[in-house]
């Protein structure tokens, strides 16, 4: 049996994904913010992109 969507899981499935993304881009703010103050300039995660400025 096919049953047609109601207007009310629509609504709640728009604002369930705009919920997780709010939250993906929290997590990826809490993150990024960690990465930073955890290295201190460092190349944390392997990546080799770390600028290699000369001590002065």
């Amino acid at each position: 049996m096919i049953r047609a969507t109601h207007e009310l899981h629509d609504r709640r499935r728009g604002r369930n994904f705009g919920l997780g993304l709010i939250l993906a881009a929290f997590v990826a703010i809490v993150f990024g913010m960690t990465i930073v103050k955890v290295g201190g300039g460092q190349d944390v995660l392997g990546t080799g992109m770390v600028s290699k400025e000369t001590p002065q």
